[in-house]
């Protein structure tokens, strides 16, 4: 068993898309259009093309909404990505205008920081465990 395909639900698939390529530094592997204005829309990190693709899935269930919102009320993030510098990623993203709900935090083998994807979500970045 892999996992091959995750999810976050977003507002808006094309101001999704331009945050996660042009500020996260992700690429687009699928934009299929499925109905209405909907896309089966999904990205990749540039270091692993064929890898765990991320859809950028329309948060149109009304069952998102209220998960969303008390996820986000709770400060507890969606998703988490792994990058190889916590504090580095943050400082990045910062000066891209990423704003942050959680400043970079040591514990113990693990560096993490949470922020606003401007979607809807909180997003966790975390170092790999050793």
């Amino acid at each position: 068993m892999k996992i091959r395909l995750t999810s976050v639900f977003v507002d808006d698939q094309a101001k999704a898309l331009r945050f996660y390529t042009e500020v996260l530094g992700f690429v687009k592997k699928h934009d299929v259009p499925v109905d209405g204005e909907a896309r089966w829309l999904t990205v990749v990190s540039p270091d692993e093309p064929g890898g765990t693709e991320l859809l950028l899935e329309p948060a149109g269930h009304p069952a998102v909404k209220p998960y969303r919102d008390t996820l986000v009320k709770d400060g507890i993030p969606l998703a988490q990505f792994t990058v190889d510098d916590v504090k580095a990623e943050y400082e990045r993203l910062r000066a891209l205008g990423v704003r942050f709900t959680q400043e970079p935090l040591d514990m113990d083998a693990v560096t993490t920081a949470v922020f606003d994807d401007t979607c809807g979500n909180l997003i966790q970045i975390a170092t790999q465990p050793q």
